[in-house]
């Protein structure tokens, strides 16, 4: 293994100086010059070692991100967080003044056990059922960790209310809301995800029958616009 430094002092691999020999005195200088080389050799190969080192783990850590599906810069997240750096922040349909302003709002209870509060109320029409709806939420456990989003996602999520294609306390809470509205859905266990669901990494597992809560926002009403026109 190349090493910077030398193993024995210079001075010990010196040639005995006559007295008035240049012979001697050549064959002195020459060794002298060997052993500054060999050292200039042997920090070279350090340096490249070192190098070859370097790019080994990175292209071991590159080679791991592929085999998980992960990209290398979110491998090096931890190192970020452990520098200090906050995480990154999730856009959210209920920042943290609104939730403060949640505190004062009553709470609604439905028969089915759904509770809710307004944010907005909107002023736009109430969805009929069957109708498509495009709606933006935010899902959340009890905890305020995010494990859904069509915020993230770039588009409202559209789907036919009252149908059955999302989970009953969506369903529910959209069914009474008006378009241009936002809501907080408290959602209990039944009426949310009965066998659970397995987030993506590095998000919250939801339990199965375990209450979630959902932001959420009517956007429009595309079939319905389309009956009017």
């Amino acid at each position: 293994m190349a090493s910077c430094m030398a193993s024995s002092s210079p001075s010990s691999l010196l040639l005995p100086l006559g007295s008035g020999s240049g012979k001697n005195l050549f064959v002195n200088n020459m060794a002298l010059s060997n052993i500054r080389a060999g050292l200039i050799v042997r920090c070279s190969s350090c340096k490249t070692r070192k190098q070859t080192i370097g790019l080994n783990l990175v292209t071991r850590r590159d080679a791991m991100g592929l085999l998980l599906g992960v990209p290398s810069i979110l491998l090096n997240s931890r190192n970020a967080y452990g520098a200090g750096l906050p995480p990154e922040e999730k856009p959210k349909l209920c920042d943290d003044a609104c939730v403060k302003e949640l505190e004062n709002v009553p709470m609604v209870t439905t028969k089915t056990g759904l509770q809710y509060k307004d944010i907005n109320v909107g002023e736009g029409p109430s969805p009929p059922v069957g109708f498509q709806v495009a709606s933006n939420y935010v899902a959340m456990v009890p905890s305020g960790q995010i494990f859904d989003s069509s915020l993230e996602k770039g588009q409202p999520y559209i789907f036919r209310v009252g149908s059955g294609q999302v989970i009953k306390g969506l369903d529910e809470g959209i069914l009474s809301m008006k378009v241009g509205g936002k809501r907080r859905l408290y959602i209990p266990g039944p009426l949310a995800f009965p066998k659970g669901l397995t987030s993506a990494p590095g998000r919250p597992r939801v339990a199965p029958s375990s209450p979630v809560v959902f932001d959420v926002s009517l956007e429009y009403i595309p079939g319905l616009e389309d009956e009017e026109l």
